[in-house]
C-alpha cells in the first residue's frame, strides 16, 4: 500500500458502495406499499431503487401524489428505522480500505442520499464511523434530497484545501451526475447496483469491479 493516497479527499456513497442494503430496503418498501394498498414490486424493479432518492422512486409508482408519497415515506421508516437498517452487510475489504485511507492522511467523507441520521447509525453499527471526517446525507424533509445537494453540503463542511482534487466513489449514475455538478470526478464501482454501462454513460472517470481494484485506484 502506498503511504500517500492518490486523492487527498474521498467522498463515498453508502448503499451499494460501502454496504449492501438490499434486504432491509426492499422489505421496508414492500411493507410501505402493502399498507398503502399498492401491488408489490418485483425484485428487478426494487434493485433499481437502491441508490436514488427513495422519495423520487415512490413518486413514480404513486402517481406523483405528494400526500401519498409522504405517507409512503413514513411507513417505510416505520419498519426501516428499527429493523431494516440492520438488514445490511458491509462489503468485504471496505473496513480495511477506509482505515488505510484515513491512516494515509486522506480525508474520508460520506455523501449518501440516505437520511443522515440513518447513515450515521449504519456507520456506527459496522464500527467504521471513526474513519470519517464529514458525514453527509439527506435530511428527513426535502431540504437536502438530491445527490448533488448532499455532495455540496459535504464539500461545504471541508476547508478549501481539502476540497481540491477530491473524488467521489459511488455505484449509480446519480453519484456521477451529482459529483459532476459539484466539479468532482467519480470512480464508479460495479459491484453495487449500477452497471458498467450506466456508470460509463454517466461519465465515470474510472470503474472498479471489486474493492481490491478500488483500493488500487485510491492508494
Amino acid at each position: 500500500m502506498s503511504s500517500t493516497p492518490h486523492y487527498p479527499t474521498v467522498l463515498f456513497d453508502l448503499d451499494g458502495t460501502l454496504t449492501d442494503p438490499l434486504e432491509g430496503i426492499t422489505r421496508s418498501i414492500r411493507y410501505a406499499l402493502e399498507r398503502l394498498g399498492r401491488p408489490p414490486l418485483s425484485d428487478v424493479v426494487l434493485r433499481d431503487w437502491i441508490g436514488p432518492s427513495l422519495r423520487s422512486s415512490l413518486a413514480g409508482v404513486l402517481d406523483g401524489d405528494e400526500a401519498m408519497v409522504e405517507r409512503g415515506m413514513a411507513l417505510y421508516r416505520e419498519r426501516y428505522a428499527p429493523t431494516g437498517i440492520f438488514e445490511n452487510r458491509i462489503y468485504p475489504g471496505i473496513p480495511e480500505l477506509l482505515a488505510d485511507l484515513a491512516s494515509a492522511g486522506s480525508c474520508v467523507c460520506l455523501a449518501t442520499s440516505k437520511p443522515q441520521i440513518f447513515a450515521q447509525r449504519i456507520l456506527e453499527h459496522f464500527g467504521i464511523i471513526g474513519h470519517f471526517t464529514v458525514i453527509g446525507g439527506a435530511t428527513l424533509d426535502t431540504s437536502r434530497d438530491s445527490k448533488a445537494d448532499v455532495i455540496a453540503y459535504v464539500l461545504g463542511e471541508l476547508p478549501a484545501a481539502a476540497r481540491a482534487d477530491a473524488i467521489m466513489v459511488g455505484d449509480r449514475e446519480h453519484d456521477v451526475i451529482g459529483a459532476r455538478q459539484n466539479g468532482l470526478p467519480t470512480i464508479g464501482v460495479t459491484y453495487g447496483y449500477g452497471s458498467r454501462a450506466e456508470l460509463a454513460a454517466a461519465g465515470a472517470a474510472a470503474l472498479a469491479a471489486d474493492v481490491a481494484t478500488l483500493r488500487n485506484l485510491l492508494l
